[in-house]
């Protein structure tokens, strides 16, 4: 038996990096400076509510993997933790947690597939009228098989997985039969869904 918990995330603005300032003045223009503050508001609450959540499991440490939605597969992984969690990212600093007490980061994304998206959103940013939503949805479905292969291929027998995802993702649907999926946080689902970026 394997068993992954799935913990659905929405990212923060520290996650956001160089999409970060487009973003925010995108989202400015269309609902104004309030609203954004608000909406940061809204988002650290969701990240107070996951890290309670995560701090009252018990935890399998030595054999626990963490994988992380925007996380690519390239050697850097824990580089690459430690500068978004030095930025302020909760989601972040909660991975530096749990590898503190011995749990092992995960490669999690095609580093292409990621860059590819990347482009996409920054262009959708600058020009509303370039929306490309069936490219989005094809990059989408492509991350998600790739997420779904490196936990099939990499949670062993006994193990126990955390995947940090956004609610966009359709992973579980592609994982081996033999991996039980746990939901985290269902409750919180619904205050996400309320909760979106531009992106």
């Amino acid at each position: 038996m394997r068993i992954l918990i799935v913990i659905p995330i929405i990212h923060t603005q520290q996650d956001m990096g160089a999409l970060l300032e487009l973003t925010r003045q995108t989202y400015v223009a269309r609902y104004g400076q309030e609203k954004w503050a608000e909406h940061i508001k809204a988002i650290d609450q969701v990240w107070s509510g996951i890290r309670q959540m995560i701090e009252a499991l018990t935890l399998p440490f030595a054999s626990l993997r963490i994988y992380q939605d925007g996380l690519p597969l390239c050697g850097n992984e824990a580089d690459i933790v430690r500068d978004v969690a030095d930025r302020g990212s909760p989601n972040h600093q909660i991975l530096l947690e749990l590898m503190a007490q011995g749990a092992q980061l995960m490669g999690t994304e095609d580093p292409n597939l990621l860059l590819q998206e990347y482009h996409l959103h920054k262009n959708t940013l600058a020009d509303a009228n370039k929306t490309d939503e069936c490219q989005s949805k094809i990059l989408l479905s492509a991350r998600d098989q790739f997420i779904a292969e490196r936990i099939n291929s990499t949670l062993m027998t006994g193990e126990v997985g955390l995947l940090f995802l956004g609610m966009a993702h359709q992973v579980e649907p592609l994982l081996n039969t033999d991996i039980l999926v746990r939901d985290l946080l269902p409750s919180l689902r619904k205050k996400q869904a309320k909760i979106k970026w531009l992106l």
